[in-house]
Parts: structure tokens; sequence; C-alpha cells
């Protein structure tokens, strides 16, 4: 039997290179540890006198004159900060068509050309199959900028190691507990749980925080790290950053700790407020979720006195693990600097359990083009010796049928043709037998038709659904953006899209605001909804801001005269798609609930990470002056209180270069639905075709909707 591959985890942090050989034994369903590796960097890469380009070579060309990769495979880490993660909860849609409307989800969630970005998803949430169509169905999206991607991969190309996967930190994390904690494998089945575990792995300039029940993620960057502690005793006992970092690891053993950790208290406080804001606002979205362990990782919690802070003020139990409990190989555990390093393991860890295939998660973001060139490699012997075989059976059969054609045997033509008799006689049986199959099926499904008739329709659902979608504003054919006029974009990304089903509507439409009902046409102001019908929430945001426009092309008013006004068409038709029915169908009231403005920077070329983004109050944010909304459901199109500011912001650009900022708007819309089946749909002879043609803005939207400016 062939000895099963073993695989190398590498990641390449602010302060060292840290890698782990592990090997699957299948007939002991163990995963050993073979082989690791820590080496130190002389300087913190964030550091200013620290030089990474000189750094982080000699580090690999340490390791690899240490380790033998040599037909092992490799999987390396890339920063959690520095790539978008996005969770969607996806609408009905059919199973053959997952993989495109993912494609439409990414290009609405990342601001930037999908050309220019190496993304990947993969489903999470094990949701329900019904009729071909999944439903709550929840989408991991993970992408980084490409030019982001090769930097982090030139170490291994320059040192001529191939690596076989990417993947982000945090991921990296979930694999970990995943697999060693809740013992949930690629090929465990079940229901997620409500038991969450949250893990926070400090490093030196952040904290990644990852919360899990083992089969959704949560994902949260929190920018407070190890540096942070040293600076703040550089400060305060006016120490160079070297001796305040011997003094911040040996602090229990310092002349005066106290006067150490009063010099820490208040990194401690900011340190915890952070990590309380970011478990608040998790626990604000999931509030079923049920904590049951915090677990601390990465050297940087290794800080004397930090365990015992947090739980203390975070009223969960810390652990600070000593072992991995699904891990063996007593060379590599027993040994002391992998006992005192282990905290910044865990990333190797799950990097290599990925790669063997134990972990759930399967995304990379390996760039196809390096994959297909190395597939193709790998593949060209095997071409060769094939094409060889067939050209050498050709041959056999081309001489072996001369023979056979040399001499004719009628005793053996007539054996062939009765064979060839029976031959259709057994295809004969199989035709009937497979059309017998087909009106079994048939019937079977007429059965079904009438078990689900007159129940929730999902075909009227997706209807609705694909309106919504028609009614986006959309760039014209062939019309091309270069990056530095990524605000000119026709596009408005989708966050959320809900239903609330409720007995009576004017209870909602009681509750609106009078400047949020002056968004509505003059006829539903006059006659708000009533009876029983469906809420629907669109939660999203925009960064189209034309300077040339102040009126239609700028904030909320591009949403009002585009959007909104298109939800208010009876019908729309998009070019190369059919005809959507919009109010036909029973989509009435349509209003802006609330929406609110910020300004961002963007780095648009080349350089290293950076995150800069401010937020500004918009002087029309309808949560000053609307007064709030009684009938609106709660938490859509704000950031909830105590959140981190930027929470939820696409994904930074980079420093160094060019930096473009953009004007984002985040909004949510409300409207009534009422379906109407499509026989009681009614059809004014007066409508006109101009009334159905889809707004992509410029027209003044025939409504009392008063203009939103800054004045």
């Amino acid at each position: 039997m062939a000895e099963a591959k073993a695989a190398w985890g590498i990641d390449i942090g602010q302060a060292g290179l840290k890698a782990l050989k592990v090997r699957y034994i299948e007939s002991a369903d163990q995963v050993v540890a073979e082989a690791f590796d820590y080496i130190p960097f002389p300087k913190i890469l964030s550091q200013p006198d620290a030089i990474p380009e000189e750094i982080v070579p000699q580090a690999m060309e340490t390791f690899l004159a240490r380790n033998d990769l040599k037909g092992d495979l490799v999987s390396i880490s890339v920063p959690g900060q520095s790539a978008l993660a996005r969770f969607i909860q996806l609408p009905p849609v059919e199973a053959g068509k997952l993989h495109e409307i993912v494609k439409y989800e990414a290009r609405q969630q990342i601001p930037f050309p999908l050309e220019d970005v190496i993304w990947d998803y993969q489903p999470l949430g094990a949701g329900a199959e019904e009729g071909g169509f999944l439903l709550d169905a929840e989408v991991g999206l993970f992408a980084m900028k490409r030019d982001q991607i090769y930097q982090q991969l030139r170490p291994y190309t320059n040192a001529k190691v191939e690596v076989e996967l990417i993947q982000i930190a945090p991921l990296a994390l979930y694999n970990v507990v995943s697999v060693d904690e809740m013992k949930i494998r690629k090929e465990t089945e079940g229901d997620a749980g409500e038991d969450h575990y949250i893990v926070m792995d400090m490093g030196c300039d952040n904290t990644t925080l990852m919360v899990t029940n083992g089969y959704n993620v949560w994902i949260r960057n929190v920018p407070i790290g190890g540096n942070h502690f040293t600076r703040a005793l550089t400060k305060e006992m006016k120490l160079s950053f070297a001796k305040a970092e011997h003094l911040k690891c040996n602090a229990t053993k310092a002349p005066d700790p106290r006067a150490v950790f009063q010099a820490l208290r208040p990194v401690f406080n900011d340190y915890v407020s952070e990590i309380q804001r970011s478990i608040g606002y998790f626990s604000s979205v999931n509030r079923s979720a049920k904590v049951v362990k915090v677990i601390g990782l990465g050297n940087g919690f290794k800080l004397a006195g930090l365990q015992k802070f947090l739980q203390q003020n975070l009223q969960y139990e810390v652990e600070r693990p000593d072992t991995f409990n699904e891990l063996s190989g007593d060379a590599v555990l027993n040994s002391p600097m992998f006992a005192e390093n282990i905290l910044s393991f865990a990333v190797p860890y799950g990097l290599a359990l990925q790669a063997l295939g134990i972990s759930r998660i399967q995304t990379s973001l390996l760039p196809p083009e390096i994959s297909t060139a190395r597939m193709v490699k790998k593949k060209k012997p095997w071409v060769a010796a094939t094409a060889a075989s067939m050209l050498l059976g050709f041959s056999m059969a081309t001489a072996l049928n001369a023979m056979s054609y040399s001499t004719v045997h009628t005793k053996e033509f007539e054996e062939a043709q009765k064979k060839a008799e029976g031959f259709g006689q057994k295809v004969s049986g199989l035709r009937s037998n497979y059309e017998s199959e087909v009106n079994t099926y048939k019937g079977t499904g007429e059965r079904l038709e009438s078990l689900i008739d007159k129940r929730r329709d999902v075909h009227t659902w997706t209807e609705m659904y694909n309106a919504v979608l028609d009614c986006l504003p959309r760039d014209p054919d062939g019309k091309e953006f270069s990056q530095d006029e990524i605000n000119l974009r026709n596009r408005i990304s989708m966050s959320a899209l809900t239903s609330d089903k409720m007995a009576d509507l004017a209870t909602w439409y009681e509750g609106l605001s009078s400047e949020q009902k002056e968004f509505m046409t003059a006829e539903d102001k006059e006659s708000g909804p009533s009876g029983e019908g469906y809420l629907i929430t669109f939660v999203g945001q925009h960064w189209h801001h034309d300077p040339n426009d102040i009126i239609e092309g700028q904030d909320i008013q591009y949403v009002v005269h585009t959007f909104l006004k298109n939800l208010k068409q009876p019908v729309i038709h998009r070019d190369g798609f059919p005809e959507r029915h919009v109010r036909r169908m029973g989509i009435t009231h349509p209003t802006i609930i609330n929406f609110s403005k910020t300004i961002e920077d963007f780095q648009i070329d080349g350089g290293a990470p950076s995150a800069q983004a401010s937020r500004v109050l918009d002087k029309t944010n309808p949560r000053q002056q609307f007064g709030g909304n009684p009938g609106a459901n709660p938490g859509y199109g704000a950031e909830p209180s105590g959140a981190e500011p930027g929470a939820g912001l696409p994904m930074p650009g980079t420093s160094g270069g060019k930096v473009k900022k953009l004007n984002r708007t985040d909004f949510t819309i409300q409207f009534v639905w009422k379906p109407t089946p499509r026989a009681e749909r009614e059809i004014p002879e007066e409508e006109t075709p101009e009334a159905e043609t889809p707004q992509e803005g410029g027209e003044q939207p025939t409504t009392d909707t008063q203009p939103l400016t800054d004045e």
C-alpha cells in the first residue's frame, strides 16, 4: 500500500515563520505530527527599521535548509485583515444554478472587477432542497486582490516551493476548532447546534476573532495586538522597543511588576472593550447562539494576567490550550520549543488539516492559472504514455483486421448475427423498462404536486426575487469603467432580502413617519395597505457618486431615481431577460426606511495593506430626522450600537499607491407584497410601454418625493 501523503502548513507572520508537517494515518484514524519549525525574525516586520524583503527570504532559506519538502503538500496562509469574507443567506435558488447566483453576488459584494481578485466560495449551512430548489442556503464568499496574493506567494516562488493551497488565517483556525474541539470533519453529518466557540488569535498588530458552531462561521478583526502592549511600556516607562518587549514577556519577574501592569492597564481595558463590542454585535444578530468556551491562541496571549482579566470581564470560560486534542506524534509534541510556542502553531495545523482533506472547508485562493499549469505539467507524462498505447493498439487492431478480412468464414458471421439480434432484443427490453420508470416518475411527480398544492409557492417567491433583481440599476452593455471610475458604475449591492408575514399591514403603514411616506406614490399615500400580506425588507449599499449630477446621481437620490423608481413600475423588461411583473404582481408602497453615508479611502493600485475609512453621519439620516420606525425590522440599514467603526465595509485597498475617496450610501427599503396570481393580474389598456422601461437614473420619478440634499 502506498504511503499516505504528508502536508506542511506554513504561516509567515509579523514575528516569525511557523511550519508544521502532518500526516494522516487512515488505518488508525490518527493525525500525526512528523516535523515542525519555528524561525523567529530578528525584528518584527511592522517596526519602522525592519525590511521584510530581506528578513522573510532569509527565514525561508533557513527553513528549506533544515527541512525537505519534496513529495509533500504545501499550504500557506494569508492575513485575514487583508482579505474579504462575506457570509450570504441566499434566496430560493435552483441547485444547478448555485454557481451563477454566487458569481452574481460576488460582483455585488466585491468593489473591484472580478478579474482583479482571486475569489472562492463554499456552502456552509445545510439548506433544505425542495422541488430542485435550495432553501435557506448560506454561502461563504472569500476574496483577495490578485496582486496581494502574488505578493504573499513571492517568498515561496523565489525559493521554488510549489504551493498547493492558499487559505485565509481565520478559516485555518476554524479547521482547528471544528476538528480538534468539536470533532466535526469533512464527512460528518448533522445539523448545526446552538453551542458556539469563540477563538481569539492575538498577533503582533491585530487579533482575529472567529465564532463558530462547527457549521457556520463569523469572523471579525480587532485592531489590537501584542505590539500595543509593548508600545504602552515604551511610552510609560521610557524604554526602547526591544527592552519593552522583553519586559512584557517577563512581567512577573520584573523588579516592580505592579508598575508594569499599571502601565499595561489602559491597553487591557481597550482590548476587553473591543472584544466585548464584537461579541455583543454577534449576539445581537445570532440571538439563539450560546457561547460555551473562549479559546485564546497566538504567542501574544501568553501575556501574564491576560487570560484571567478576560475571564473576569467576559464572564466566559477562557482556555489557553497546551496541546491539540486530535494531534499525536511524541517527537513533535514533546519538543520544548513546540510546547513553548504551541499557541502560534494553530494556523499551520489548520492549514495542514485542510490540505489533507480532513476539514469541511475546501476553498482556496490559489490563482487558477497556477493550478491549471501545474495540472498540465503533472499530466504530460500520462498523456504521452496514453498516446503511445493508443497508437500501438490501433496498429495491432489494423493488422488483425487485415488478417480477418483476408478470409471469409460463414459460420463466424452467422454467430455474430445471432449475437447482434440477441443484443437488439436486450436493448428493446431495457427501453421498455426505461419507459415504465418514466411513467412511474411522472406519476410520483403528480402526486407530489397535489401534496404541495396551495402551500407556499417557491416559484412565486422566485418570481418576486427576480423582479427585485431586475429593478436594480445596471451598466449599459459594452460600457467599461476604469478603476479610477469605480464611482460611476451603476451598481447597488444587496446585503439582505427578508420577508415578514403580517396579519394586518396597516400596522406597519401607521408606524411610518410622514417623511418616510413621502417616498411613496400619490396613490399609495392616499390608501395605505391593509389585511394580510408580506413586508419585504431590502438592505443594500452603493458607491455611485457622479460629481456632474448632484440631483440624481449621488447619495440616496441615486437610489430614489433608479431602484425605488423601478419598484413603482407595473412591468420591468431588461434586454436578454423575460418580462418581470412588479406592481402587477402585488408589490406596492415601496419607501426608504433609513440611510446613512460613508466616505472611504480605497487603494486602486499596488502597495502594502492599509485600511483607512472615515464614517460621516448624513444630515438627512432618518435615524435623526425620521425619529425611528416602529414598523421596520430592527437592525436593518444601521450599524448596531457598540459595533466597530467600519465593520462590514468592503475590502480596503493598500497603501503606497493612488488612493481614491468613495462615497458609500447604506440604505433600507421596505415594500408591501400581496402576491397576485398571473391569471388575476389586470393590465390597463391605457398603460404605455414607457411606463415599463427600467430606470437607470435621469428622469424624475412621478411621486411626491422631495429631493434630499445636505443643505
